[in-house]
């Protein structure tokens, strides 16, 4: 039996991985949609989901993929009706409106998913099956991407609440949380803002490990050419690397296989998602990990503000 899902606000990530990642499940049929100016076909279209909710009570699931500064009410009225509800990362704008959505999911007896979809990299898996015994000497988070690629004219991310370049830069942090043996937590950071812009275009962190590995990441949405989202790892027993968001494993320059992992077998980051919330379901559980969402907000309690030139699209 399939549920019927919906699926709020149809911007590109909606239509580069959610619907395709549905339409390739069979425990999920995409009936409705809900956004301001978009839609997508077969599926019945609403302005608003309060509407959606209303007019379709048939629809247990709902999938959020509006940006984090709006998605709080959106997610409080699904659970306020009895919907299950899977959040696009991160899972809102502040820790604390997402603490207030879990215990409403809690109340209301329903699911509540937030999803971290670079965990669902093909090699994730394996890396942190590799570093699970290991002595971990230093640890190197390196994510730089381009903006204007990735998000092109996306004023949203500039403003408060939508995080700067810490939007692909959670997903680094959701790694390395996914894959390290032990808690880590944040003592330093240094955040570059553009002096016309909210939201920095650049981070540097440095992180304590109780076991004394030397660890640090950095963030820069300024690469042109070649992407990078790699996670570099020394060890007792050798070098290790996670690399393109997470695809990839190797130790030395040995890539190691990823054809048995979950992920591999689903076909990709978003379809693994979605196979998740379809196991959540059934019990209405509830899966909610914020501590990549925590790293996140310490960087801007703990962050020295430096200042650089103007950004435009």
């Amino acid at each position: 039996m399939a549920w019927d899902i919906a699926l709020v606000g149809i911007g590109k990530i909606a239509r580069d991985q959610h619907i395709p990642a549905i339409a390739g499940n069979p425990d999920f049929t995409l009936a409705a949609t809900s956004s301001r100016n978009a839609t997508v076909d077969g599926a019945e279209a609403f302005k608003s989901l309060p509407e959606l909710l209303e007019a379709r009570p048939d629809i247990s699931c709902i999938s959020l993929c509006t940006p984090p500064q709006v998605r709080y009410a959106d997610a409080r009225a699904a659970l306020e009706a009895g919907r299950h509800v899977m959040l696009e990362k991160p899972p809102g704008a502040t820790l604390s409106e997402v603490h207030d959505l879990q215990a409403l999911a809690e109340a209301k007896g329903v699911s509540l998913y937030a999803t971290w979809h670079s965990r669902h990299a093909a090699a994730v898996e394996l890396a942190r099956n590799w570093l699970a015994d290991k002595a971990i000497r230093k640890v190197e988070v390196i994510w730089k991407e381009d903006v204007r690629r990735w998000h092109p004219g996306q004023e949203w991310i500039w403003e408060p609440g939508g995080l700067g370049v810490f939007d692909p830069g959670i997903n680094g942090l959701s790694v390395l949380t996914a894959i390290y043996p032990r808690p880590i937590h944040l003592t330093d950071a240094s955040l570059t803002f553009p002096e016309n812009r909210q939201t920095p275009i650049a981070a540097d962190l440095t992180f304590r490990d109780p076991a004394g590995a030397e660890m640090s990441a950095v963030f820069d949405w300024r690469q042109e050419g070649e992407q990078t989202w790699a996670i570099h790892v020394t060890t007792d027993e050798g070098e290790a690397k996670l690399t393109e968001g997470g695809a990839r494993f190797f130790v030395g320059d040995e890539e190691q296989p990823t054809g048995e992992t979950a992920s591999a077998a689903l076909g990709g980051e978003y379809p693994s998602l979605y196979a998740r919330f379809a196991e959540l379901v059934p019990g209405s559980t509830i899966d909610v990990d914020l501590s990549p969402m925590t790293h996140v907000s310490d960087a801007f309690t703990l962050g020295r503000r430096l200042t650089t030139d103007p950004f435009e699209f």
